[in-house]
């Protein structure tokens, strides 16, 4: 890209190259959250939320490519971007604990509207490239926006007692960043953050400048503002409780691993019921106990888990009624038998459907 492109939204004139100039999503947004209930990410750090490209007066577009919705982005970034990945374990955490889920939102809702990742930009562009340049930048950045840090140097800590003004936090964000930053509260507790940028080039490669927010403005009173300490959830019972389930079944969130005999890297499932070999982070499926006592069913971040008509496995949306699966004390089974079943095993990024 030429070094003499204009910043997004600061243009006079259309440019037409929106590989190197981001349009119409010139307005970056590093956004951070700051979960408590329950806790996310390292207690002295704020953690990723996403980076969105709004319109340069505020609006924005989403889910711009329905065709790069990728499914199991833990796995394009154990090949891409493996250091980006193990940074996002710690730092990138979804509230209800399906980080995998987490990203694929973010990834399908709004990098597929950052015009300079579009596949057309690419020489020789290689299917899912987009998604370690997405996610490795956004992690750059998020890095060099230490909100923890900040905040504390101006003396605002978590805490359970202490509170705080909007303009004390503004203060102490503006000092660092340079421009003014989007403060969100949920009810009176400060919990997220908006830091905005324009971009000169592409958002792989290009300069981040920060610039005033644009659109939704900040939504935390001016005084009284609560900065919870992060911690662990606990719960509380007033007599005894059994929550263990009857033998066979399962009950909580887990990952679901292939065992076989006859490969050397069996793989694993991913979040709509396919086989996948090609290393990452499993998607985690929830059990929940059915009402016969014997059996439990599954679901995954793509919906429902059910064995179809064809015989597949298919975790989705769609799937009104889940099927009822048991435990045998090594293995999943279905209708008393742990033998499932492929056409082949699958490689590279291919996944193949489990029967």
């Amino acid at each position: 890209c030429a070094s003499n492109l204009p910043l997004s939204c600061q243009n006079t004139t259309a440019v037409s190259n929106t590989c190197c100039f981001n349009y119409p999503g010139g307005q970056l947004l590093q956004t951070q959250f700051w979960d408590t209930n329950p806790s996310t990410g390292p207690s002295n750090s704020w953690t990723v939320h996403g980076l969105w490209p709004d319109n340069c007066d505020g609006t924005f577009q989403q889910n711009c490519d329905p065709s790069r919705a990728y499914t199991n982005i833990s796995a394009i970034l154990a090949k891409s971007a493996p250091s980006t990945l193990s940074f996002m374990q710690t730092y990138w955490k979804d509230n209800q604990g399906n980080d995998e889920s987490f990203w694929e939102h973010e990834f399908g809702k709004h990098a597929t509207c950052i015009s300079t990742l579009d596949p057309d930009c690419y020489t020789n562009y290689q299917p899912t490239q987009e998604v370690g340049d997405f996610f490795t930048r956004t992690v750059s950045l998020f890095q060099s926006l230490p909100s923890y840090d900040w905040l504390a140097a101006a003396g605002i800590v978590p805490s359970k007692t202490a509170t705080y003004t909007l303009a004390a936090i503004q203060a102490a964000l503006t000092a660092h960043h340079g421009h003014n930053v989007v403060i969100n509260c949920d009810n009176g507790e400060l919990n997220e953050l908006w830091y905005q940028f324009n971009v000169r080039g592409s958002v792989q490669t290009g300069t981040f400048t920060p610039v005033d927010p644009v659109g939704s403005a900040s939504t935390c009173p001016k005084t009284g503002i609560k900065y919870l300490p992060k911690s662990v959830s606990s719960t509380k019972s007033s007599g005894p409780v059994s929550t263990t389930p009857p033998l066979g079944v399962l009950s909580g969130k887990g990952y679901l691993y292939i065992d076989t005999s006859s490969t050397t890297s069996d793989g694993f499932l991913v979040s709509s019921g396919a086989w996948y070999r090609a290393g990452g982070t499993p998607a985690t499926y929830t059990a929940t106990p059915n009402s016969d006592g014997s059996t439990f069913s599954l679901s995954s971040s793509k919906g429902k888990c059910a064995i179809l008509s064809d015989s597949s496995l298919s975790c989705s949306s769609s799937v009104s009624t889940a099927s009822g699966f048991a435990y045998d004390g090594t293995h999943l089974t279905f209708q008393g038998s742990a033998k499932f079943y492929a056409a082949a095993v699958p490689s590279g990024q291919a996944q193949g459907t489990v029967f």
